[in-house]
C-alpha cells in the first residue's frame, strides 16, 4: 500500500514483462520509482505525506523485482519501462527516483516525447555523473551484488551517455541526498551542477542511500517544497 486510502492496482503489458503497480490519492501525479533491491511499498510512509499535502502517487516494482517480471541486466530495458510508465500517466507528472530509479529516469528522457509529458525530475541520493570507481566502492560497502553484477556493469558503460543526456535536460531538476552515509560526495554534487547549473539540492539530515526508508516525511517535504512551482 502506497498511501493512506484503498490503493487502486496498476498493470502495464510490456513485450518481455509485466510490470505490476498502484496508485493513490487525487491531484498531479508523482511517479515514484524504487532504488534497486527494492520493492514499491518502499515508497508507503513517502506517499502517505504526498496524499495527504493533494497528490496522486502511483509506483511500480521495476522489471525483476517484486511483482513484475522481466529481466533485469540493462538500464535501457529500465529506461524503456519508465517511457511506458510516463505514457500511461497524465501530462506534467513529476518523476521522482532513487538510485536505480534515478538513473533509468534520467535515460528514459532522452526521448523527446516523454520529457513533453514531464514536469520535473527529482533524483534521491544518485547523480548520472557517476565516478566507477567510487560506485563499485560504495557498492561494495553495502554487500555483494550477486545476481545485479551484471546491471551495475551496463550502467557504468552509459556514463558517458547519461552525462550527455543531463547537459540537455531543460526540465526543473532537484537533488536530494542524505548526510550520513551517503552514496552522493560533494564532488559528485559540483559535477551534476556543472552539468545542470539549475539544479537544485536539498540534504536530508539523518539519512543515508536509502531516504525514502530512513527519512520518509523529510524526503516527501523536499519533493513538495521543491516541485509545486514545477507543473
Amino acid at each position: 500500500m502506497i498511501g493512506p486510502d484503498a490503493p487502486r492496482v496498476r498493470r502495464i503489458n510490456l513485450p518481455d514483462a509485466i510490470l505490476r503497480g498502484e496508485e493513490a490519492g487525487a491531484g498531479p501525479t508523482f511517479l515514484l520509482l524504487h532504488a534497486g533491491g527494492e520493492r514499491r511499498q518502499v515508497w508507503g510512509p513517502v506517499s502517505e505525506v504526498l496524499v495527504d499535502a493533494g497528490y496522486r502517487c502511483v509506483a511500480f516494482d521495476q522489471r525483476g523485482h517484486g511483482d513484475s517480471g522481466g529481466s533485469a541486466r540493462t538500464l535501457s530495458a529500465y529506461a524503456d519501462d519508465v517511457a511506458a510508465m510516463v505514457h500511461a500517466e497524465p501530462p506534467a507528472s513529476v518523476v521522482v527516483g532513487a538510485s536505480l530509479g534515478g538513473l533509468a529516469a534520467t535515460a528514459a528522457l532522452t526521448d523527446p516525447a516523454v520529457r513533453a509529458r514531464v514536469a520535473g525530475l527529482v533524483l534521491v541520493d544518485v547523480v548520472p555523473c557517476l565516478d566507477p570507481a567510487r560506485v563499485r566502492g560504495f557498492l561494495a560497502s553495502v554487500g555483494p551484488l550477486g545476481a545485479h553484477t551484471e546491471l551495475v556493469e551496463d550502467i557504468l558503460a552509459q556514463v558517458s551517455r547519461l552525462r550527455q543526456v543531463t547537459t540537455e535536460l531543460d526540465l526543473p531538476l532537484l537533488l536530494v541526498h542524505g548526510d550520513n552515509g551517503s552514496s552522493v560526495a560533494d564532488e559528485d554534487i559540483d559535477e551534476l551542477l556543472h552539468l545542470a547549473p539549475h539544479t537544485t539540492v536539498r540534504p536530508v539530515q539523518g539519512a543515508g542511500h536509502l531516504i525514502a526508508r530512513d527519512q520518509p516525511v523529510a524526503l516527501a517535504q523536499a519533493v513538495i517544497a521543491a516541485t509545486t512551482a514545477w507543473r
